[in-house]
């Protein structure tokens, strides 16, 4: 077998573990001898055979054993252009001919093992495959971005391409083969699930690659990414002097404030806004009679340059030139999450790829971004790479996919607004309406892919994957979904609803999903 180039740089390594497999499985031991991957450019790394109970990520362990294979796949122009990619397949017993990718979050460079060990212990038997982006992170500052610091990999075309347009297909095929030849039969469907950075991965495979799974799961997407992080910095921009600085206090004040105005709209006082688009609470309402009065401690209003700042936010960037919207605002009750806006996420997203991506220039200052001319700059050497918002996405549905979004309205990333304008541009683009194959769901109270820090009693566990399935292969279009797992511990349950559809409490207790209706 001749092997691709970049596998010539690894010793091939087949590990079992001290658990034996049982009798019945396929033998975890010879997978790397028994299939040759090298169309794919692919060689295996290692193989191992983990016991049910045997690893534990994040205090949970696999329910179930499963042979563990992990692969490199080379995919561009330059050596280092290689996949890390994970592949957990399960004892034919917990095997259900289903297939299961999961995507990255930020700038990704580690496979993402705690949402495959989730999809392993779903009881949906799946075999289920990750990897980590095209790059590694222990290459890229462990990860992370940083101001006046060099990321190799966004100065690499292939990689940044890969990243979020192509990763998650670049080793899928591979994968479903290797699941075919362990099993003796390929999967029956596939499916993906991702969130973030894994929500716009969810977008690139419905607009670049619609044929490579039956069904989606995008949460919290940033598919346009490249105006995403000019949100960051057009927040960081509008806060960062001490007189428009909004303190973790004045955040909640105001958030306390709206929820005030607008709590029982949906018919429940929780503290929490079904749908803030029906919310009319006017800011100004909240401003001070004179000005420099503190803002420490018990804040009872807040000034102008507070109001200025807290307005910039709501109405999101916009052209300096015309006004014209570049990414949407922030919602009414989200105001609690907003100190991530300050400033943190602009160094950690917005000022790295201003710098190595688009301007290739690590003493390029941010603050001199011109909010007009430099837009295009963005657009044409970002955006073009990073970015999946076409509104054709009639390839995806002819060939019988189905995709599921989810967005927190207090999502300290995202723009709640996102997900829903997006929505709408693909309706007008493919004629009305979209619902037998693409659903929406919002989320009161939600954060960036789970908990939203100022909503510790919301449930942070959306069950999305389970109705994907039915969708996919029982054509059950999934009418509402349920929400567990509070932060706080408790117990409540809520039901989130396809938009523009909410939950309307019918009666009995309140924190149980059941009592909700969806309208």
């Amino acid at each position: 077998m001749k092997l691709p180039w970049h596998c010539l740089a690894f010793v091939p390594l087949v590990v079992t573990s001290a658990v034996p497999r049982k009798p019945t499985s396929p033998d975890c031991s010879t997978i790397a001898t028994s299939i040759n991957l090298a169309s794919y450019n692919t060689c295996f790394l290692n193989a191992t055979y983990h016991a049910a109970n045997s690893i534990n990520i994040s205090d949970t362990t696999n329910s179930v054993p499963f042979c563990e294979v992990y692969s490199s796949i080379s995919y561009g122009r330059n050596n280092n252009d290689t996949l890390v990619s994970a592949l957990w397949l399960p004892d034919p017993e917990d095997y259900a001919e289903r297939f299961m990718a999961v995507g990255n979050g930020g700038m990704a460079g580690v496979i993402d093992t705690a949402n495959m060990l989730t999809q392993l212990n779903s009881g949906l038997g799946f075999a289920v495959a990750g990897g980590d982006g095209g790059h590694a992170a222990a290459d890229n500052n462990g990860g992370g971005g940083e101001p006046g610091v060099y990321i190799p990999y966004l100065h690499d075309a292939d990689q940044v391409e890969a990243w979020i347009h192509d990763a998650i297909a670049l080793f899928t095929p591979m994968a479903r083969e290797t699941t075919a030849a362990y099993y003796g039969q390929a999967p029956q469907h596939s499916f993906y699930d991702g969130c973030s950075t894994g929500g716009a991965q969810g977008f690139a495979l419905a607009q670049y690659h619609p044929d490579l799974f039956d069904g989606i799961v995008a949460g919290s997407p940033g598919n346009w990414y490249s105006h995403l992080a000019l949100s960051f910095l057009w927040n960081a921009q509008q806060t960062n002097t001490s007189k428009r600085n909004l303190t973790q206090d004045v955040l909640e004040f105001v958030t306390n404030a709206v929820l005030d105005a607008c709590d029982t709209l949906d018919g429940v006082a929780d503290r929490l806004i079904e749908n803030p688009l029906r919310c009319k609470f006017d800011i100004q309402s909240l401003a001070c009679e004179s000005e420099g009065l503190s803002t420490s401690g018990n804040n009872t209003c807040l000034t102008k340059p507070q109001l200025a700042a807290s307005e910039a936010i709501y109405s999101g960037p916009v052209r300096s030139d015309n006004a014209k919207p570049l990414y949407p605002g922030f919602s009414l009750g989200s105001e609690t999450e907003w100190a991530l806006q300050e400033g943190p996420l602009a160094e950690a997203f917005s000022i790295p790829i201003l710098q190595n991506l688009v301007y290739d220039d690590l003493d390029y200052d941010s603050d001199t971004f011109n909010w007009a001319s430099d837009v295009g700059d963005v657009n044409r050497r970002a955006g073009k790479h990073i970015d999946e918002i076409s509104p054709d996405l009639s390839a995806f549905r002819d060939a019988g996919g189905r995709i599921i979004v989810t967005q927190g309205w207090a999502d300290p990333f995202n723009a709640a607004l996102w997900p829903i304008e997006h929505l709408h541009r693909i309706e007008k683009a493919m004629g009305g309406d979209v619902s037998e194959w693409f659903e929406l769901f919002m989320i009161p109270g939600g954060g960036h892919c789970g908990a939203a820090s100022g909503y510790p009693s919301v449930p942070a566990t959306y069950h999305t994957v389970a109705p994907l399935v039915k969708w996919v292969e029982d054509e059950k279009k999934p009418k509402q979904i349920r929400s567990t797992a509070a932060p706080d511990g408790s117990d409540v349950t809520r039901k989130l609803c396809p938009w523009p559809q909410t939950a309307k409490y019918t009666g009995g207790d309140e924190g149980d999903w059941k009592n909700y209706v969806c309208k």
